[in-house]
This record gives C-alpha cells, structure tokens and sequence, in this order.
C-alpha cells in the first residue's frame, strides 16, 4: 500500500448518498452507498432531515473503509457535491432551523409565478443564465420571505446540500461558484449580484449568503469531530466540488477531446449540457434553462432540464407489469426492460408524438409548467402496445432536441452517462433526433469522479483540469456511433408536430389542472366534514 494514493469523491443525490475510492489516476477502486430519505408532504412540501443527510454520508464513508484497507492513511483529500438547488438553513451553533426544503419541493410555485413578472425579472435571467422555478434557493427563500418569515430569522446561513456536508467535514460554511451564481450571482464573474438578489425580494437576507470557494483552489482540513465520526484522518485536505449536475457531466465528458460536444445524464430526469466560453452563451428568450460554472476559468455549462426521462420508460413498462400481475403472473421490471430492444425493432418510428411530461411537478425544460402532464397525440385502433413504447421513447428524443434547440445549434456529438445509455435502440433513437453522433461514457460514478478530479487538481496532483480530464476522462469515451440517415428525415418531420402539440395543448393543461384543484379542495372538505361528525 503506497501512501496518500486515493481520493474520495462523495455524491449525495437525492436517492442515495455514495462515498467512491478512486485512484490518483482516475480508477474507480471501491464505492459504498447509503439509501436517502426524503419526507413528501400534501402541499407540495418535499423535505429532508440535515442530522440525518449527515449520519448517511458517515455510514456510506465508514461503508468504504470496510472495503480499502487503510482508506484514512492513504487518503490524499476529500471531494463532496451533492443534489442541488433546495434550501437548508443552518442557525446558531450550526444548528439546522429546519428540515431541508429539497428541489423536487413546490411549494414556492405562486412565488415564482409572482416574480417571473416582476420589473427585474430579465435582468435576474441576464446575469444568472438561469430561469427562476420553484427548485431554486432564490425561489424558496422568496416564498419564506413571504410566507414563514420566520425560519430566516433564525437562520443564520443558507446553505446548499453538499455545502451542509463540507460544513459538518470541516467547519466551514461556504458554497461553490456553481451554485452561487446560477442561484444569487452573474455567471459571467461567478459572483453574487445585487440587482438577482434585489429581483428575489431578499437585500435584507444578504446576510444569509455564504462565502463562494473553488474547490480546485482552496480546501480546509478534515475537521477532528468528523474524523472520529467517519474514521478518516484529521487534517486529511477537503475539496468543495461544485453542483453535482456539471459534477457528474465533467466526469462523463462534456469536456475534453475533439470537436464541440454536448453531455446528456439519460436517468429519471434528463439533463442536457453544453460546455461553452461565458462569451458564447446563448439566452432564449423565454428565460428558462441553467448557466452552471465549470471548475475551468471562463468555462460554464449551459443547460436544460426535463423533470422526467427514463420515468416515462418506468410507467410503460409499468403498465405492462400491472396487467400481467392482475392475470396472476408476477414479473419484475429487469424483465421487462429486457424486452424494450425487442418492442422497438418490433415497431415503426414516427407513427406517434408522445410527450414526456409524466412527473406530476409539471416541466422545466425547456419551458417551464407545473401543469404540463404526459400523452400521446395520433393513437389508432391499429396501434399495438409495442408502437407505445417505441413512442414513449421518441418522446424523449424530441425532448432531448427541444432542450438543445432551446440553447442554441444542435450539438454534433453527444456524450451520454446514465443506465438508460446501454440501450442500444435508444441510443440510435436519441441521435437521429438530435442529428448528433453518440458516445458513451463507460464511468460508473461520474458525479462523484467530477468531485474527485476537482480534489485532484487542488492537491497538484494534476497542473490543471484539462490535464485531469485527458486522463480521467477521455479514455473512458466509447467509439462515435453516426446517426441513422434513415431515421433523421423521420424524426425532422415529427419534430414540428412535438413542437405545435405542446404549444396546443396549454389550455388543456390549465384546464385539467383546475379541474384537479377542485376535487383535492372538495376532498378536503369532505374530510373535513366527516371528521365533525
């Protein structure tokens, strides 16, 4: 065993919370994780205990010693990125005022509605590059401001979920440039701004903003409380990662190598990015997508979010799995997910538009609407359950395009990260929609091996991040698969029917949604009701 030869990247996403062992030069060693836990509330209220989010990232990195021998001695630094946006207010003794408001929370959805019509409105959106949602910690704290008041004025700090982490391993409140400037700042110096933080309704809690730190140039040290907790080495070098959505797309590739390339994480929710010069950046003018900084100077993602990509896959498949179960035959979704390659060869493209707004919080990108919900536009009586499918996955390559053409040109090449990615006809699906060639990143942990190369560079075991990348990430790329000429006349000419649909179909949205409103309000007092009786 050589000394100080492993980094530690921690990833704290909102389903699990992994501590992953990586070699200096890039090689995944061992990994440990932890479930997370989150608490959904009928409001719209998704939220998450700090002392518990803590007590998880200590067992999943106590997990990994169990799996490296003698992971603190040879432990050279620390890198921590987590879920984003959300909202965890830490108070007096850097104690937690309240649970987490996560980003999946809704609450703040007539806050947004307010501000997004505000006199300062554009101008936020100028200097962030980043639409305003109820996701955000500008959106939710607003909605405080307005609403529970109260929880600011106990706070004595706003942090972010990998920030709480870097708090309780070092003692030090501070977020990253990433989160700063998407959320309060200008992404152009990655600096907080005045006229964002005017626009949110909050100079008087300007207070509550923490320092902005680069993780690949300053660390603090492995505090002795969390050294005896997790079993690691004080003083060990801790790196502040940025956001983990560039975090996990740094390490997939949307850096690096030949030619102009975009990185899409193909998972529950889809994210589409592209790496560009602050100079280049394109802002649509509905106002709606991310500006994230890059650990690279200069250097930023611009991005756009679907709430729901591989969920949609789920629920068909679900469907499936309900009508065997009700016919007494028990399948599980692996199984399931073994035939998708045979339902699409099954299937001929283009018969259907199906769009992918399945979860029940509506749509972010590349428009923002909490009403916006899932279905298919030109079903027949001559369509099967295997034309469904192969439509419910093209819904999310006219998705994936929708949010590339909402940045600007469409990308050449796409780099992929996430399960989903394996799947050889989605793949061919996802180019020829978006004309791109495809390659696959073959990383495991990209989001905590982007944290691990932002610790990497801190120590000098790398001169700069291009360098990290070259060997980290570039090697890991599959070969380029072109898309298929047969298929991209097909998609080109559904596309235009996507597009017109989900214009078309707001006022049935808004319709349903009130219609929606009306039973849960009459459920409520029917509830009620019964209870005084």
């Amino acid at each position: 065993m050589a000394g100080n030869d492993i980094l530690i990247g921690i990833d704290a996403g909102t389903s699990v919370i992994k501590a992953v062992a990586f070699d200096l030069a890039g090689h995944q060693i061992a990994s440990a994780a932890v479930p997370n836990r989150y608490l959904a509330g009928p409001d719209g209220a998704v939220t998450q205990s700090l002392p518990q989010t803590w007590a998880d990232c200590v067992s999943a990195l106590r997990g990994l010693a169990e799996k490296v021998d003698g992971l603190a001695t040879r432990t050279a630094a620390i890198a921590v990125t987590a879920q984003g946006d959300g909202t965890w207010l830490v108070g007096k003794a850097n104690e937690p005022v309240t649970d987490a408001w996560l980003w999946l929370d809704a609450r703040a959805a007539s806050t947004v509605e307010a501000l997004a019509g505000g006199p300062l409105g554009r101008a936020r959106f100028e200097a962030t590059g980043t639409g305003l949602n109820t996701c955000q910690q500008g959106s939710q704290m607003a909605h405080m401001e307005r609403h529970l008041p109260e929880f600011l004025d106990r706070a004595e700090v706003a942090l972010h979920c990998k920030d709480w982490l870097y708090l309780n391993l070092t003692g030090v409140r501070a977020t990253d440039p990433s989160e700063a400037s998407f959320t309060f700042g200008n992404f152009r110096n990655r600096r907080y701004d005045d006229t964002v933080i005017e626009a949110l309704g909050l100079r008087r809690r300007k207070g509550l903003l923490p320092e902005i730190i680069d993780g690949t140039l300053v660390t603090h040290p492995l505090a002795d409380e969390a050294a005896a907790a997790t079993g690691l080495r004080a003083g060990t070098p801790v790196s502040l990662g940025y956001v983990d959505m560039v975090m996990t797309a740094l390490g997939a590739g949307v850096v690096g190598g030949s030619g102009d390339a975009a990185c899409s994480i193909v998972g529950s929710t889809g994210v589409h990015m592209r790496a560009k010069h602050v100079d280049e950046v394109y802002l649509n003018a509905e106002g709606t997508g991310y500006v994230i900084a890059l650990p690279i100077p200069g250097v930023v993602t611009q991005v756009q979010t679907n709430m729901a990509t591989t969920l949609n896959i789920d629920w068909v498949l679900g469907l499936a799995a309900d009508i065997l179960r009700d016919m007494g035959e028990e399948v599980q979704h692996r199984d399931l997910v073994g035939r998708l390659e045979g339902w699409l060869a099954a299937s001929a493209p283009g018969q259907l538009v199906y769009h992918p707004y399945i979860s029940e919080a509506g749509e972010r990108g590349p428009f923002v609407n909490a009403n916006a919900r899932a279905g298919f536009v030109g079903l027949s009586v001559n369509h099967r359950y295997a034309d469904v499918v192969r439509a419910v996955v093209e819904g999310l390559g006219m998705a994936m395009r929708d949010c590339y053409a909402a940045m600007g040109d469409l990308p050449p090449e796409i780099r992929l990260s996430g399960g989903a990615a394996r799947s050889k006809g989605l793949r061919g699906i996802l180019s020829a929609a978006t004309h791109a060639s495809v390659r696959v990143s073959s990383r495991e942990e990209a989001g905590a091996a982007g944290a691990a190369m932002m610790a990497a560079v801190a120590i000098g075991a790398y001169p700069d991040m291009h360098a990290c990348i070259a060997e980290w990430v570039t090697p890991l790329l599959s070969p380029s698969e072109a898309p298929d000429p047969a298929l991209v006349p097909v998609y080109d000419q559904i596309f235009p029917a996507f597009s017109a649909a989900r214009q078309g179909l707001l006022p049935a949205w808004d319709a349903l949604a009130s219609t929606r409103r009306g039973r849960a309000v009459a459920s409520g007092e029917a509830s009620s009701q019964g209870a005084k009786e």
